[in-house]
């Protein structure tokens, strides 16, 4: 889907792009898969602060994605493509041959009236659903389960895909978008194709503004602050903090390794993102 650009009639519009809806087929999402959601300003259920600059934005609905594609062998067809605020992608709206509807995440190529369906016999085609064992070398994958029946977890972002690399001892090697390569399970399922909206990356905001409208807060460099508020804070003028980039809390920024040492996933990582 191409950028929308626009007249530089003001300073805003110079650099502003936004991506062009005109491949959408709705404006409305279906009521009965959508359920309120309350915005927590970041804060978790004791009212504290987890997460720093988030707060305000406009409202949502949260669509109830079917992440998990457990509707087997029952064939369903594209009705729309929506747009969703909670997400980079773009989702649709699926009616099966039993008159259920489900939304799942929208492929690049999905249309209005393309055939979709999960199973084991299902043909390799893209918006279909298997488990890695049956799906072939080299074929871009989505949605990507680490657990047997716990639905995907991973390659679900805008534009996102992971590539089938290798098969062994009951494994299948993914190159992930990050690019680790790491050991599934074969039973688990993923979807065939590239996660649609690749041109998300790409956007320019161009207004505070609109990074408000998202519910993102004004962040503040640790080198505008005194001391107290932060371990790069202070000096008589414009300094660097005389520091290695850190959190206000003196966590390192920058090159330091914050994964467990005793996570057991470890050993499915065959090679880091980073060397």
């Amino acid at each position: 889907m191409p950028l929308k650009s626009y007249r530089p009639l003001t300073p805003v519009l110079r650099y502003k792009t936004s991506i062009d809806y005109s491949l959408l087929t709705t404006d409305s999402p279906y009521k009965p898969l959508c359920v309120a959601k309350k915005r927590m300003g970041g804060r978790n259920a004791d009212g504290h602060m987890t997460v720093r600059h988030r707060g305000g934005g406009s409202k949502k609905y949260y669509r109830i994605i079917d992440f998990k594609r457990n509707k087997r062998d029952i064939a369903g067809v594209v009705e729309t493509i929506e747009y969703d605020p909670n997400r980079t992608c773009f989702i649709a709206l699926v009616k099966y041959i039993d008159g259920e509807r489900r939304y799942i995440l929208a492929t690049t190529n999905m249309k209005v009236g393309m055939k979709v369906s999960a199973g084991e016999t299902t043909e390799i085609a893209e918006g279909n659903c298997m488990p890695l064992v049956n799906i072939p070398s080299g074929t871009m994958v989505h949605n990507v389960e680490l657990k047997e029946g716990k639905g995907g977890q991973i390659v679900r972002s805008a534009g996102a895909y992971a590539q089938i690399v290798a098969r062994e001892n009951n494994m299948v090697q993914l190159r992930l978008p990050s690019g680790e390569i790491r050991n599934v399970r074969e039973r688990c399922v993923a979807t065939i194709g590239q996660v649609s909206n690749i041109e998300h990356m790409n956007v320019v905001l161009g207004s505070a503004g609109r990074k408000r409208w998202l519910g993102i807060r004004p962040h503040v460099r640790g080198v505008a602050m005194n001391p107290v508020d932060h371990p790069m804070g202070g000096g008589e003028a414009k300094s660097k903090g005389g520091n290695h980039p850190m959190s206000p809390w003196a966590q390192k920024a920058k090159g330091l390794k914050t994964r467990t040492k005793k996570n057991l996933t470890s050993k499915y990582i065959i090679s880091r993102r980073t060397k």
